[in-house]
C-alpha cells in the first residue's frame, strides 16, 4: 500500500520574526527541514508528502517551493496568498507557475468567524480554479458555518478541512461540531484530513479518546474523502511519527484494504494531483 503524508511543515525560526511556535513549546521551537523528516518517512514507508504553509506570507510559500524543487519526496505544496488583495489573481498566477504548487491556505483559525464568508473572495477563487488549485481550510469549529457558506458559493472549488477543524477532544464530541461537519460533508467537493488529533487531545491522549472523532469523520465523508496526515513537526508536541501511524492504524481498523489505501494515500494523490501509479 502506497502511503502519502497529506500534511507536514518545515520552518526556519530566523525567518519567523518571533511568530509561533514560542520558546515554551520546546519540542518544536527549532528549525525543521527535509533532513529531519526524510529518515522518518523511510522508516515508516511514506512515499511522498504534502508540504503546507505555516506563515501568512508569500516568502514562506516560495521557501517551500524551493525545498520542493530540491527534495523529490515533497510532491505537493499548499501555499499562502492574500486572497482579498486587489491583485490577488496576479499573485496566484505567479505562484501557480511553479509545478508543485497544488493549493492555497489562508490561516482562518487566526481570522474572524466570517472572514471566509465574503463575496470579495470571488476573483481569487476564480484564479485558483483557472490554475487547478485546491483550498485547505485551517479552521476552528466556530468557522464551520461560514466555511459552509463559502463552499456553497463556490461548488467547483476542491476544499479539504485540516485537522477535523480542531475540535476539543477532552470528552465526547460536541453536538454542534458533529452537525456542522456533517453538513459540510454533504457537499461533494469538501474533504477532511485525519490529522492534528493528538495535539488537540493533549497529554495522556488515548486511541479510545480519538475514536469517536475519527469515526464521525469517516462516517460523514466516507473513506473516499478522508486523507491521512501527520502534522509533523507539530505532532512532536504529543507523539512521535511512528506512534501516530500506529494510532491511525487502530482508528482505521474497521475499514477494508481498499478503503485504508484510500485514506493512507490514494485520496491525497487524487486531491493534490500527485504523480505515481495508484495501486
Amino acid at each position: 500500500m502506497t502511503r502519502i503524508d497529506a500534511h507536514q511543515h518545515f520552518w526556519q525560526l530566523a525567518t519567523r520574526d518571533g511568530a509561533w511556535p514560542p520558546p515554551e513549546l520546546a519540542p518544536i521551537h527549532r528549525d525543521f527541514n527535509p533532513g529531519d523528516l526524510s529518515p522518518l518517512l523511510q522508516e515508516n514507508g511514506i512515499e511522498a508528502t504534502v508540504l503546507v504553509q505555516s506563515m501568512p506570507n508569500e516568502a514562506d510559500t516560495r521557501y517551500m517551493l524551493g525545498l520542493a524543487e530540491r527534495h523529490d519526496f515533497v510532491q505537493a505544496v499548499v501555499g499562502w496568498a492574500d486572497l482579498k488583495a486587489p491583485d490577488a489573481a496576479q499573485h496566484i498566477a505567479a505562484l501557480a507557475a511553479h509545478p508543485k504548487l497544488r493549493g492555497l491556505r489562508p490561516m482562518l483559525q487566526d481570522l474572524s468567524d466570517d472572514w471566509i464568508d465574503d463575496p470579495a473572495l470571488a476573483p481569487a477563487v476564480e484564479a485558483m480554479l483557472r490554475h487547478n488549485l485546491s483550498f485547505d481550510a485551517l479552521v476552528l469549529p466556530r468557522h464551520l458555518p461560514a466555511l459552509y457558506a463559502f463552499a456553497r458559493r463556490h461548488p467547483a472549488l476542491p476544499i479539504v478541512i485540516d485537522h477535523l477543524a480542531k475540535p476539543a477532544m477532552d470528552g465526547m464530541p460536541d453536538a454542534q461540531w458533529l452537525r456542522d461537519l456533517a453538513r459540510l460533508a454533504a457537499l461533494p467537493q469538501v474533504e477532511c484530513k485525519l490529522s492534528g488529533m493528538v495535539t488537540e487531545a493533549g497529554d495522556g491522549w488515548t486511541v479510545q479518546q480519538l475514536l469517536p472523532y475519527a469515526n464521525h469523520v469517516l462516517q460523514a465523508f466516507g473513506p473516499q474523502r478522508v486523507m491521512w496526515g501527520s502534522d509533523w513537526p507539530v505532532l512532536r508536541l504529543a507523539a512521535d511519527y511512528a506512534g501516530w501511524i500506529d494510532a491511525s492504524e487502530t482508528l482505521l481498523a474497521g475499514l477494508d484494504e481498499q478503503q485504508r489505501a484510500a485514506v493512507f494515500g490514494n485520496n491525497a494523490r487524487r486531491f493534490y494531483r500527485i504523480k505515481g501509479t495508484t495501486p
